[in-house]
């Protein structure tokens, strides 16, 4: 890392924080999604919960804004909805995106925690590629919004070793350089000492004002809506 003190992501404008509701919901649909995955046979209550969809489909729908663009600066009339931060921890309020943990966080280093449910699922009993893809992509991005720096990824290479099985705490660790005209990350995805794949990642280096679309339009008060 260069020069200067880093930013956490909460405290540079990445987008708005999630609603409590959002995130306490995303790991219901993800808990739900799995059961769902597991059932052999058809049950009850699937057909309780299918019959309540619409219900809650059309209630939302009607809260929510007319627009589902991203809404970029603070125009009061704008009918675009808010931008979420996705500079980390996509997985705490987004159920399509893998949830995990860091344990440390430095500037060149950083080491954390994952487990895969049922709803990333690919060949039996283990994790679809492309999530893992997606997951090294998130922590990378995560990894370099803390320290700071930020910016469009240019590459993004993974090496399969072994199979990453489903529903089993996995260690991943990443280590970071900045190099001319951007970052480059190498994370590794391990099961004890054993590495199961790697992700290599290389992104431009931005400063989160220097971003296009840094001015994300804020939460509006409820009775703005």
């Amino acid at each position: 890392m260069g020069e200067g003190t880093p930013v956490r992501a909460d405290d540079a404008k990445f987008g708005e924080t999630p609603l409590a509701q959002t995130v306490a919901a995303a790991a219901a649909m993800r808990r739900l999604s799995s059961l769902l995955l597991s059932l052999e046979h058809p049950h009850p209550t699937v057909d309780a919960m299918l019959a309540k969809f619409g219900e809650w489909e059309s209630e939302l729908a009607a809260a929510a804004p007319t627009d589902s663009a991203p809404r970029i600066g603070e125009a009061d009339d704008d009918p675009r909805r808010v931008y979420l931060n996705h500079a980390t921890d996509i997985g705490a309020y987004n159920p399509s995106f893998p949830e995990y943990s860091f344990d440390s966080l430095d500037a060149d280093r950083a080491d954390g925690r994952v487990v895969f449910p049922l709803t990333y699922e690919g060949p039996p009993g283990l994790v679809h590629g492309g999530f893992i893809a997606v997951f090294f992509d998130c922590v990378i991005q995560h990894h370099s919004c803390v320290m700071g720096l930020s910016g469009k990824t240019r590459s993004l290479n993974v090496t399969f070793r072994r199979p990453t099985p489903l529903l089993t705490e996995l260690r991943f660790d990443i280590v970071r350089a900045e190099v001319e005209r951007g970052i480059a990350s190498t994370a590794r995805l391990l099961l004890g000492d054993e590495v199961l794949c790697l992700g290599e990642v290389n992104t431009l280096a931005s400063q989160p004002d220097k971003l296009t679309g840094y001015r994300f339009g804020r939460r509006r008060k409820e009775s703005a809506r």
